[in-house]
């Protein structure tokens, strides 16, 4: 897997710990270390921006996630880097966008790192991981990006890393990629799938009205395309293509078309953008899933995936990451 394909996984786990963030006990005291009794971690606890060295059971916390510490000091340190750069971004630190940005990172660079701590011990549980050889190839990889190894090496104190505290990062990074990846080829590439039309329009009078002219013989696409609300399918009649389930923006209203036959059309279909009259054109049991459609449906099962480790974990977090 090319650097490029982890950190578009990465990034895609950012996106999915801003949805995926459930709640968790916040504690008053920043600073409180691994209760006694529990069980240290034997692994660096990271983020993608930085970490610690060993593991130090009186060590300030930033979290705990099932008993496995997030130390105050990666926290903080992922916190110095993602301000640091924000210069390359065009953004003054000082500046008041430089500072509400810093202000929303503070949760999100939170919230990755307690996602991937979960992921990475969901990999444990399910047994992924990865060779030295892997970690070792990816490294390379960066030290070639960077110029060479005195280049790298300069990155490395930069960011306030050594060497091999680097090398767990990318360790963790790559079981993280592996994980999701497994969860996303979960996803079944053939399906049962309709090809469905909607008109969709702002009252429930108005779309009353239409559902009339369809019972009198009216053609349904001439109606999609001289009255439907909808920009992205008025000019093609109403056309929604072929889907598999969980794909459409409105549930309901894949949910109706799901329940039709062919050439049937349902009644009035309330939801949040308006009154949909969904018309199923064809049927198909068992149809390929097509790339696009497979790219969403992965990001939903990842996301749900995601939601569900979150809501099983036992998180305690002890700082004040609120803007």
């Amino acid at each position: 897997m090319s650097l490029k394909a982890m950190r578009r996984i990465l990034s895609f786990l950012l996106v999915l710990v801003c949805a995926a963030c459930g709640p968790a006990l916040v504690t008053s005291e920043p600073v409180t270390p691994v209760p006694p009794g529990s069980t240290p971690a034997m692994e660096v606890a990271t983020s993608p921006s930085g970490a610690t060295a060993l593991p130090d059971s009186e060590a300030p916390l930033a979290a705990l996630v099932n008993g496995q510490p997030i130390y105050l000091a990666d926290y903080e340190r992922a916190l110095g880097q993602y301000e640091a750069d924000l210069p390359l971004r065009g953004i003054d630190p000082t500046s008041p966008e430089g500072q509400a940005d810093l202000a929303r990172a503070r949760s999100w660079i939170l919230d990755f790192m307690i996602t991937e701590e979960l992921i990475v011990q969901a990999a444990e549980e399910a047994g992924v991981a990865v060779s030295d050889a892997e970690v070792d190839a990816v490294m390379a990889e960066m030290i070639v990006e960077n110029g060479g190894e005195e280049a790298f090496h300069a990155k490395l104190e930069e960011w306030g890393e050594t060497y091999e505290v680097h090398w767990e990062k990318e360790r963790r990074g790559l079981i993280v990629m592996q994980m999701s990846q497994r969860v996303a080829d979960s996803v079944p590439t053939v399906a049962e799938h309709v090809h469905a039309r909607h008109i969709l329009v702002d009252t429930q009078e108005e779309a009353e009205r239409l559902h009339d002219q369809l019972e009198g013989g009216a053609d349904f696409a001439t109606l999609a395309r001289t009255y439907s609300q909808d920009p992205n399918t008025r000019e093609a009649e109403g056309d929604l293509g072929w889907f598999p389930r969980g794909i459409l923006t409105v549930p309901k209203v894949e949910e109706v078309a799901f329940s039709l036959s062919s050439g049937q059309y349902s009644e009035v279909v309330p939801s949040l953008l308006g009154y949909h009259i969904v018309q199923v054109v064809e049927r198909d049991p068992a149809r390929e899933v097509s790339p696009d459609n497979m790219h969403l449906l992965q990001e939903r099962v990842l996301q749900e995936w995601v939601e569900g480790l979150r809501t099983q974990a036992d998180i305690q977090i002890f700082v004040d990451t609120a803007p």
